[in-house]
């Protein structure tokens, strides 16, 4: 795979509120409590983290530079 240069931008994005629950749930039931019984997982990073994968994985570079997609 190619290497690219990746830098961090922070942005506000609009998804459903299903979305952000589905992924407040996996990412809960991924980590799991401590003895506490508190979830020790920063969600808002999952969201990012989600949202980052699914772009590299459908190629919105190619998208981006496409001047048709800018309206």
């Amino acid at each position: 795979m190619e290497s690219k240069n990746i830098i961090t931008v922070n942005v506000n994005v609009d998804i459903t509120t299903e979305t952000l629950r589905a992924i407040v749930k996996n990412a809960k039931t991924i980590a799991g409590r401590n003895q506490r019984g508190v979830y020790r997982v920063d969600t808002a990073d999952k969201v990012s983290e989600m949202i980052s994968q699914f772009l590299m994985e459908n190629n919105f570079e190619t998208y981006a530079k496409d001047i048709g997609n800018m309206k």
